[in-house]
């Protein structure tokens, strides 16, 4: 695993330095609006991230404590990630690059989520981080 350099003290660029590449928040992205929590299931994304990729950043948000990672309860060759409480505090983080990305971008945004976030951006984030501190506990 590659470890992390921080390039400076300033907080945007400490921040980039964990989030700031282009799969880590397409995983954190994943993990809060469609529940997923493992490997297979992130392969299915969209995107279509590379698995040497997706082995590398999900080790990354484990060593940085963003997620944890257990053995699935009903495969023990099979590993569930859920989000720690650093992870879930980047649910408003996520929140405002949807809002940013529908409103600038040619994007599509999953049926009934951005109209949920733009009536009640809010709440809408104390819901997701709720869902996600549950799944943790599951």
């Amino acid at each position: 695993m590659k470890e992390l350099k921080q390039r400076s003290a300033c907080p945007v660029s400490t921040s980039l330095d964990l989030l700031g590449d282009k799969w880590t928040l397409l995983i954190l992205r994943d993990m809060v609006f469609a529940g997923k929590s493992t490997y297979g299931q992130f392969l299915q994304s969209a995107e279509k991230i590379a698995t040497n990729v997706l082995a590398d950043r999900l080790a990354v948000l484990e060593a940085q404590g963003l997620v944890t990672k257990t053995v699935a309860a009903d495969k023990k060759s099979k590993f569930t990630y859920r989000l720690t409480e650093k992870g879930v505090d980047t649910v408003p983080i996520i929140v405002e690059l949807v809002l940013w990305g529908a409103k600038h971008g040619s994007t599509v945004v999953a049926p009934g989520l951005l109209e949920e976030l733009q009536a009640g951006k809010d709440a809408a984030v104390a819901k997701y981080q709720q869902l996600a501190r549950e799944q943790a506990l599951a």
